[in-house]
């Protein structure tokens, strides 16, 4: 990787330019692809990839703020060259931290080309004139398998990833938890793949590297899953060695659920909560009834109340047959990567059974009202059916729409837009399940999950 640094001038933050050369999975292209890929990184979605490249560049950042890069390096940018080996990458005014002794961190370098790749591929793969192949179940499916394969994550190999979902924002003793629970996982050779950001994102993979270098286990997988929306809150984490970025949280949905051979949920917030009522709407359907998938929730033993809420809330909203898909374990790190190895042996047996990949989840059917990307306006918002006597998996798409609508307001850019300029979203339904919904936000708010630093403004009303 060559880099030619020069000191900018002095600025209230440090900064550095730099000419980078790629290494794998970029080197090797045609000229063709080369000039679609600049075409790509410097029109429409030029803002996109300065946003993206800008988050992984100041990687570690603390803050959940979206904006708050782009304030501190307002006079960042990056190009995308064609030369006749291949692609280069100039930044100008990027971050110091991204670099020690004038060179560029590897892994930051790795991530950065990430970033071009995914946003290019879905730039060029997945453009206006691929419109209609994404109005079908099967075309959506078909291009998450394309992005995935695309950024190198398909291994045929035996399945051993467990995903881990949990907040960004959580208490010390839940992130120890969250590495001791890693760590045990990488003892047994499992791979992690999280959303790739901090908190619950970062502290499994932390675990997982220290025990696959007590067990000489060469060949590790960290894989970040994320979208250009949350990036920007929750850049990656520095551990994640392959990071992919979908378009929307729908399509990162699932990828996780289509790669992952068992699920793991640490404490979070409403994103947390998403993620849960995606994942049970799916196996509550008919056609994933007999499919083994591991679902385990889990935390220390202070966390016992808050997934007792979480169970509340799913028992009254979805029912009993929500809550025979998990197991929640509190306080024994050991016992959850047992009960994880154990349900991921099940999953091989039935995959070799059944004729499906180790790498890909075929079998599993997401309906096309999961896959479709929802934009939480208000008028959305407010129209969600939020209602007993629905089908529990229809109902459970319906509250994932919901708390993702509370996400987008809480750090996505254009949600906070929408937020600062017609106030915050409604969310109408029966009232004992916006009674349960207003009290398990209002715990999230209590327990600072919602945000990492500074007074949280709720971005939602809960109305019966």
């Amino acid at each position: 990787m060559d880099t030619n640094m020069s000191e900018t001038a002095p600025r209230a933050l440090p900064v550095q330019d730099a000419r980078i050369y790629p290494r794998g999975g970029l080197d090797v292209l045609s000229r063709v692809e080369v000039a679609r890929l600049r075409d790509a990184s410097s029109g429409g979605m030029h803002e996109l990839l300065r946003r993206c490249a800008l988050a992984v560049l100041t990687s570690g950042s603390a803050s959940d703020d979206p904006r708050a890069a782009r304030d501190l390096y307002p006079d960042f940018d990056i190009q995308v060259l064609q030369q006749d080996r291949g692609v280069r990458i100039d930044l100008v005014n990027a971050p110091a931290m991204a670099f020690v002794d004038g060179e560029i961190i590897r892994g930051v370098a790795e991530l950065l080309f990430a970033v071009v790749r995914d946003l290019a591929y879905t730039a060029i793969e997945l453009g206006p004139e691929h419109e209609a192949e994404l109005e079908s179940s099967v075309g959506i499916t078909n291009a998450v398998f394309g992005l995935l394969r695309n950024a190198r994550i398909l291994k045929p190999a035996d399945p051993n990833l467990v995903v881990c979902w949990g907040g960004h924002s959580i208490s010390r003793d839940e992130y120890i938890y969250t590495k001791q629970v890693g760590y045990e996982l990488g003892l047994r050779g499992l791979d992690i793949c999280t959303g790739c950001g901090p908190g619950a994102m970062k502290g499994p993979m932390k675990g997982a590297t220290i025990a696959h270098a007590k067990q000489r286990k060469r060949t590790t997988r960290y894989i970040g899953i994320t979208e250009p929306g949350i990036i920007a809150a929750e850049s990656p984490n520095p551990i994640v060695n392959h990071l992919v970025i979908m378009p929307d949280i729908e399509k990162r949905l699932e990828a996780f659920v289509r790669v992952g051979h068992g699920i793991l949920v640490f404490p979070g917030g409403v994103g947390t909560a998403e993620e849960i009522l995606y994942l049970l709407g799916i196996l509550l359907r008919e056609e994933n009834a007999g499919l083994p998938f591991p679902l385990i929730l889990t935390g220390p033993t202070i966390a016992a109340p808050y997934f007792e809420q979480i169970d509340k809330f799913i028992r009254l909203t979805l029912g009993e047959a929500a809550a025979a898909r998990y197991e929640i374990i509190t306080g024994d790190p050991v016992a959850v990567a047992k009960k994880m190895t154990a349900g991921i042996k099940r999953v091989r047996e039935n995959r070799i059974a059944h004729k499906d990949s180790f790498f890909f989840n075929w079998a599993i059917d997401v309906p096309l009202e999961y896959q479709q990307p929802f934009v939480p306006s208000h008028e959305a918002m407010a129209a969600l059916d939020l209602h007993h006597g629905r089908p529990a998996h229809a109902l459970a798409a319906d509250l994932r729409r919901a708390f993702s609508g509370i996400v987008a307001g809480n750090v996505k850019e254009d949600g906070m837009r929408r937020i600062e300029q017609f106030g915050p979203f409604e969310i109408h339904g029966d009232p004992d399940m916006m009674h349960a919904l207003d009290a398990l936000l209002r715990a999230f708010v209590e327990q600072r999950r919602m945000k990492i630093a500074g007074e949280y403004r709720p971005c939602y009303r809960v109305l019966s």
